[in-house]
């Protein structure tokens, strides 16, 4: 016999209580825990019969594996995300904003393996087939072949997934529509996020067939629903971006078959989602480079080297506290940053608001941008104008040093490639004899396409934008 029993889960972290309160003490958070029913044993632990456990074969780390066999999409810019290639039996776990972007790239890529004979399920549980059917209209991908269905009941899913030839893909929209005859609470909740979740990874791994969940967000941008789903799949992506920019970033969080840093570029257009090629090229288009405060930093995502440009405006307050707005960056990078402006070069900047903005809605994460931020900085409060054929790079630390970054190289070229002539770049060290960085050095060619400019300390690059001084038009509007 089972008896019914009420358990008090919270809705964002998975947090089980004895009784409901206000705030979860776990993750935090306000007005996330619900109520939810579900079904005990009502014999005690010691009393429950069960099977005897079988012995398995444990092996050695020595030994070789083959590489995981992958299944191209033939979306050059989703294979990059995912390793290479959608791995079979493997299961993906999709957010982003509502009217992003996710179920348009989902059907492009479902009609995308469809036309090339693969059998393909997209499964909805938001939008009815005829939906679906209208936006495939309007894409152009009417013709493909992927099977479609309107379905919230994982287990009938299942059920139909197990008839005829095993699909190569199943894409589930979303997984926060499903739920399950094995738990009484209400879709959408914990419990039935988590065990529809579970069933479904069952499938695949029993199958072989590649499951997408997709999955929504909250205003935070984090994807909605217990932290334990993200950790039973095997990859976790990020689809990026506003209403405010045609361009759209897929990134991956979470990579059991790949790499954690690579990004996808995608521009929405009346046709879908059209991939990026030079993702440079397109947050370059419209740069002012005649203006202060702007500076080109040469960046990485993963393998691919990105160039933005970085904006600063300095400006005097008004207010007893200045303004600290920052715009695709990490705000605490830009606190230190200024702190080791006023420490180490003595420039005073508690008296004006600042405000830093990447164009193009593009976010940046490694610490390389400390001396493109910082130069832009810099030209912003002097009125000096920065070279227009410069590219910035490199970690300013605490003591005011300029330290080297990673795939230096690679930053160089593509600078070169986007027209750029010159390159501001930390003073690059040789490493230790007998080190394998100095064995790599030794087999990678020193030959930059660039000039470089090396800079030891932020006080250096102070020194040469400060040497130019402001502009005339700047110069005469500090004189009026």
């Amino acid at each position: 016999m089972a008896k019914r029993t009420a358990s008090f889960i919270c809705q964002i972290c998975g947090a089980v209580h004895a009784r409901w309160q206000g705030r979860c003490d776990s993750c935090g958070a306000w007005n996330s825990i619900a109520e939810e029913t579900t079904a005990s044993d009502t014999l005690p632990a010691n009393l429950r019969g069960g099977r005897r456990g079988r012995l398995i074969a444990l092996e050695s780390l020595a030994g070789t594996s083959e590489d995981a066999p992958r299944v191209q999409v033939g979306i050059s810019e989703l294979d990059r995300v995912a390793g290479g290639g959608i791995v079979p039996g493997s299961v993906l776990l999709i957010g982003g904003d509502p009217g992003i972007g996710k179920s348009t790239l989902l059907i492009q890529a479902s009609a995308a393996l469809a036309t090339a004979g693969h059998r393909i399920i997209y499964v909805s549980g938001e939008e009815a087939v005829a939906q679906v059917r209208l936006r495939a209209e309007r894409l152009g991908l009417a013709g493909a072949p992927v099977e479609l269905a309107a379905e919230t009941n994982v287990e009938d899913i299942v059920a139909t997934l197990s008839e005829g030839r095993r699909p190569v893909l199943v894409v589930i929209d979303s997984i926060q529509t499903m739920w399950t005859d094995t738990v009484e609470s209400a879709p959408g909740t914990v419990t039935q996020v988590r065990s529809s979740a579970q069933i479904l990874i069952r499938y695949a791994k029993r199958a072989g067939a590649a499951v997408i969940l997709v999955g929504h967000v909250t205003k935070d941008g984090q994807i909605a629903g217990p932290r334990v789903v993200e950790h039973m799949v095997d990859a976790v992506l990020s689809f990026e971006g506003d209403g405010a920019h045609d361009f759209r970033i897929l990134r991956a969080q979470k990579n059991r078959f790949g790499p954690t840093d690579e990004i996808g570029v995608f521009e929405m257009t009346n046709l879908g989602l059209a991939e990026v090629a030079n993702p440079s090229e397109l947050f370059l288009s419209n740069r002012d480079s005649g203006a202060p405060g702007t500076a080109v930093y040469a960046g990485m995502e993963g393998t691919r080297p990105v160039l933005v440009e970085i904006q600063a405006l300095v400006v005097p307050t008004s207010l007893g506290t200045p303004r600290r707005a920052v715009v695709g960056w990490d705000p605490s990078r830009l606190s230190m940053v200024l702190a080791v402006l006023e420490a180490r070069c003595g420039i005073k900047l508690g008296a004006h608001d600042v405000h830093l903005n990447v164009a193009g809605g593009f976010r940046i994460s490694e610490p390389a941008a400390d001396l493109a931020v910082a130069a832009a900085l810099i030209s912003s409060l002097s009125g000096s104008v920065l070279p227009p054929d410069s590219v910035y790079f490199g970690e300013v630390s605490l003591t005011g040093a300029v330290r080297a970054v990673p795939h230096a190289m690679a930053r160089l070229k593509e600078a070169a490639k986007l027209g750029f002539t010159r390159a501001v770049a930390p003073e690059a060290k040789s490493p230790a004899k007998g080190s394998a960085k100095s064995a790599a050095a030794a087999r990678e060619p020193m030959e930059s396409p660039l000039a470089i400019e090396a800079i030891a300390s932020l006080g250096d690059i102070v020194v040469a934008i400060a040497a130019k001084g402001p502009r005339r038009g700047a110069r005469e509007a500090q004189e009026g």
